[in-house]
C-alpha cells in the first residue's frame, strides 16, 4: 500500500512554519518560509491569529481533520466534565487512525487513516476501518498478521525516529496494541508545542 498524497504532509510543514511531526526529511529542517513566500511574515499576529494558528496546527497534526468534525470534537471536549483542552486532546489521541500512529505500526498519520480505512485493523476482534472511531481505554487493537509483512509496517516498526506513545503497550511480533488511557497533553509526543487551549479559545469566541 502506497501512502496516498505523500507530500501533503510536507504542504503542511512549510505552509504552518514548523516541522509539525519531527521528521527529519521535512522540507523545513532546510527551507523555513511558508509555500509561495518570499521571507517571513514581520507582522504581530493578533489574537484571533494565534488561535487560529494552534488551530490549524493541532488539525494538521491528525492529518488534517476536516472543519465541521474538529468543531464536534471542540462541542464534544465543552460538553464533557473537567479542562475542554485536556478533553479535546484525548478525544483526539482515541481516535484509531492516532493510536495506530502512536504504536508505530505506520510511518505517518495520512498512512494510518488509510491502512485502517482498508481494513487491516481490528478493536477487540472486531474489524473497524473508520479512522475516527474512539478507542477506549483498555481496547486491544490488532493488526493482520498479513498486513505486519507490508513493508510500510516493517520499516515503521523499525524507525528509530520516534518511540511507542507511554500510554499504549505494544507488542509489534503479535501485531498488537492496547490503549492503556487516554493520555495528558505532557503525555503526547508532539515535535511542536501544541495549546489547546487557544482551541477553545477560538470557537468560544
Amino acid at each position: 500500500m502506497s501512502e496516498k498524497r505523500p507530500q501533503s504532509k510536507y504542504k503542511i510543514d512549510r505552509r504552518l512554519g514548523c516541522n509539525l511531526w519531527g521528521r527529519p526529511k521535512s522540507p523545513y529542517n532546510t527551507r523555513q518560509t511558508a509555500p509561495g513566500m518570499h521571507g517571513a511574515r514581520r507582522a504581530k499576529p493578533t489574537d484571533y491569529g494565534v488561535q487560529l494558528f494552534a488551530k490549524q496546527k493541532l488539525k494538521g497534526h491528525y492529518g488534517n481533520i476536516g472543519e465541521r468534525k474538529f468543531r464536534r470534537y471542540y462541542q464534544e471536549a465543552v460538553r464533557m466534565r473537567g479542562d475542554s483542552g485536556r478533553n479535546l486532546i484525548g478525544l483526539l489521541e482515541s481516535r484509531l487512525d492516532a493510536v495506530i500512529y502512536r504504536a508505530k505500526f505506520v510511518p505517518t498519520v495520512f498512512a494510518a487513516r488509510q491502512f485502517v480505512s482498508h481494513n487491516h485493523v481490528s478493536v477487540n476482534g472486531k474489524k473497524v476501518n473508520i479512522a475516527s472511531y474512539q478507542v477506549k481505554p483498555g481496547d486491544v487493537i490488532e493488526v493482520k498478521q498479513k498486513s505486519l509483512q507490508m513493508p510500510m509496517v516493517m520499516m515503521a516498526m523499525e524507525s528509530p525516529e520516534r518511540e511507542v506513545a507511554e500510554y499504549i503497550e505494544v507488542d509489534h511480533k503479535a501485531g498488537k496494541a492496547t490503549f492503556l488511557r487516554v493520555p495528558e497533553l505532557a503525555d503526547v509526543p508532539f515535535a511542536v508545542e501544541m495549546q489547546p487551549h487557544l482551541i477553545i479559545e477560538f470557537y468560544s469566541r
